[in-house]
């Protein structure tokens, strides 16, 4: 059987075609080119003269490590060895969580060990004994004295002297991943 000819839709394929209405986007090209080339920076950045278009320096480091030489190409796996690496995956990630939550309780332990280390201490005095022990053993002997030595080692404990010995306090600061605004004064002395 022979296919069917196609000069007849040819011939009336323009009666098919609808005229390019003036709100459609293929209407609005044909009627008007386009004068400047389409910019989404601002128009302060585009102006001549400047050396070409500015580029932003992250882009650029994102693009330069993405797209480096000798960055590995993506993994493509197949629906086992994806499975896999996902099983793996979170098998770790359930591990590590693990981890972090151990680590955490340990903080917490030793956080509380270091607050009833400090209420013993404050509730001491200098004989190194609490209200209580001292009426127990009848040690009432300074009792005028005991009362303003009572925080004594615990505010001792406290006290923040000599911390910034070492280092000038308007130099200290959070320590942070970026560079500080202003560089390292080299002028500074003591």
């Amino acid at each position: 059987m022979k296919a069917p000819s196609t000069a007849l839709l040819r011939t009336f394929s323009p009666l098919w075609q609808t005229p390019a209405t003036p709100w459609t986007a293929r209407a609005c090209v044909q009627q008007q080119p386009q004068c400047a080339n389409f910019s989404s920076t601002r128009s302060h950045m585009a102006r001549k003269g400047r050396g070409g278009e500015k580029r932003d320096m992250r882009i650029t480091l994102i693009r330069y490590h993405l797209q480096h030489p000798l960055t590995p190409r993506p993994l493509r796996f197949s629906r086992n060895r994806s499975l896999r690496h996902w099983t793996i995956h979170r098998a770790w990630r359930l591990y590590q969580a693990r981890l972090q939550s151990a680590r955490q309780l340990e903080l917490e332990r030793q956080y509380n060990s270091m607050a009833s280390a400090c209420e013993a201490l404050r509730l001491i005095d200098n004989h190194g004994l609490t209200t209580e022990e001292r009426g127990r053993l009848g040690a009432d002997g300074e009792t005028t004295t005991g009362a303003k030595e009572m925080g004594r080692l615990f505010r001792i404990a406290m006290r923040k002297d000599d911390v910034w010995d070492g280092v000038p306090i308007e130099y200290a600061r959070i320590q942070t991943e970026t560079p500080p605004r202003d560089g390292f004064n080299e002028a500074w002395t003591r």
